[in-house]
């Protein structure tokens, strides 16, 4: 009796659906060889024909970015992979999927502890701004900046 898998492969062959097996073992990598926070933004989509792995990111911005690193990460996956790795990167805006529940609980997900000192500070500094939504956000970062600020020992 031949496995389900054997008879799938055949038949997306067939049907000129590429092997799914050089991408699988990309995504299967892809967060470690990477780092979070470029998983969080772009994800392995498809190989062309010719070995180059195209990558779907969330921005253009970060397509842009990522070009610019490409060298580095395609060094990167090729140590991972070997002869496996593409043969070269290419980034465009698509669809980039959720992180994974580690992903999203892993320290880049948060930051030090905000004290109500932070808080209270931010809040006088963003007291100036007459758009409501606009102050609440800026108070926010202000008091994030300011908890990361104390926790590097960088501002007292």
């Amino acid at each position: 009796m031949e496995r389900l898998g054997h008879s799938a492969r055949r038949l997306l062959a067939a049907s000129g659906v590429p092997d799914p097996g050089p991408l699988s073992a990309v995504a299967d990598l892809w967060t470690a060889t990477v780092g979070d926070a470029i998983a969080r933004v772009a994800w392995p989509k498809r190989f062309a024909r010719d070995g180059t792995l195209h990558v779907a990111t969330v921005s253009s911005t970060w397509a842009f970015e990522l070009s610019r690193l490409a060298p580095e990460i395609e060094e990167r996956l090729r140590t991972a992979l070997g002869e496996a790795a593409p043969s070269s990167l290419k980034f465009a805006t698509g669809p980039v999927p959720e992180p994974t529940a580690e992903l999203a609980d892993s320290s880049l997900a948060s930051g030090p502890a905000i004290s109500e000192d932070d808080r209270d500070l931010a809040a006088r500094l963003a007291a100036g701004i007459t758009d409501p939504e606009l102050r609440e956000l800026v108070a926010r970062a202000a008091a994030a900046s300011l908890a990361t600020s104390r926790a590097n020992g960088t501002f007292c």
